[in-house]
């Protein structure tokens, strides 16, 4: 992909704030980058109602001369810091209406979505570089994929099921991590902090990758071709790969088909990698012994779910990612990346506008 380029004739960038944003994280992002005039009126600014509330409150309304301020200002903007209220539709409206407009940074690490449901024709995607907030997240989501594993290895619903009723069995031997192989789907910034959290575990770790390259704390990198063929003897399974059409439904009925009895999955990167129904059916059979999910095929998780209910099943509502540092970790991320986009060179997380992600 090409270097993208600062704006000519110029050595200053005009940023303005599409999304909500703290009057300190703005003074941190422009005392790391001098050349940024940041641009935002805070009282046209949804707020946020907990650290990475990205939409901001639902309930906050502008009126029409607030509307038109603030659409006035987006499209005056150079670069975009977030997607117009984190809306798809916003974000082609102020392409079509801001023929300056040259970089958008997204605030998910899976904003690569948020572009393509914006539908933007093929010299927009050329004109304008798009970066998501990828790696910030990284962290408590390896915590979480670490959390759901040794739920699993732990017998959690057992646990919960005899509390519950007051139930003291006999004794009954419990999974070890540092005995278990466990398989990452996706060697991103997500699985790889998880691989390395999960080596100083002693546990055995296999992680998908198109590349062959090794990565810390994974043994042995498969190709996600041959994803049917290594499920066959691990423990858990962690998929953290991005919703894009190459991985949809790439944890399939064929992959569930595959799996050792009693496997544990983590999800934590987009529902869609999963076939869910043939994960529900993989959990009525008891091919899977436990999941851990944060992410789901639709968002909310539909009432008539069946995973709502299953005791094998703990349902996070696409929260496992939160964490108050995250705010300040995007600002700092795009720190960085208006200074290579100042200097002309390759952005951080630059989006792939084929692929999306």
């Amino acid at each position: 992909m090409t270097a993208t380029h600062g704006p000519a004739g110029h050595g200053r960038l005009r940023v303005v704030a599409a999304t909500p944003i703290s009057e300190e994280l703005i003074a941190e992002i422009v005392a790391a980058e001098p050349r940024i005039d940041f641009i935002r009126d805070q009282s046209l600014l949804k707020p946020q109602r907990f650290p990475g509330d990205h939409g901001g409150d639902p309930d906050f309304r502008r009126t029409p001369e607030q509307q038109a301020a603030f659409d006035a200002l987006v499209d005056s903007a150079e670069v975009l810091y977030g997607v117009p209220d984190e809306t798809p539709a916003e974000l082609t409206r102020t392409v079509a209406a801001n023929p300056g407009l040259r970089w958008v940074h997204t605030m998910p690490a899976g904003g690569g979505a948020q572009v393509k449901s914006a539908g933007l024709a093929a010299d927009a995607l050329e004109r304008i570089a798009f970066s998501t907030s990828a790696g910030v997240h990284a962290e408590p989501l390896a915590e979480y994929a670490v959390f759901g594993l040794l739920a699993g290895a732990k017998t959690l619903p057992r646990l919960q099921q005899q509390q519950e009723k007051a139930d003291w069995t006999g004794r009954w031997e419990m999974g070890l991590l540092s005995q278990q192989r466990i398989l990452l789907v996706g060697l991103g910034s997500i699985g790889r902090a998880t691989a390395v959290k999960l080596q100083a575990l002693g546990a055995t770790v296999i992680g998908t990758s198109r590349h062959p390259d090794p990565v810390d704390g994974v043994d042995r990198v498969v190709h996600p071709d041959e994803l049917v063929d290594a499920v066959g003897d691990v423990d858990g399974i962690v998929v953290s790969l991005p919703g894009t059409a190459t991985t949809e439904g790439l944890v399939s009925r064929e992959v569930f088909a595959k799996v050792k009895p009693g496997v544990t999955i983590v999800s934590v990167g987009r529902g869609t990698v999963i076939d869910q129904d043939a994960m529900i059916e993989a959990l009525a059979d008891g091919r899977i012994g436990f999941a851990a999910l944060d992410v789901f095929a639709v968002e909310p998780l539909p009432a008539d779910s069946p995973l709502w209910h299953d005791p094998r099943v703990l349902v996070s509502p696409h929260t496992a990612a939160l964490n108050s540092a995250e705010d300040r970790l995007i600002a700092r991320l795009f720190a960085r990346n208006a200074t290579r986009f100042l200097d002309g060179r390759e952005l951080i997380n630059r989006v792939n506008t084929v692929e999306f992600y």
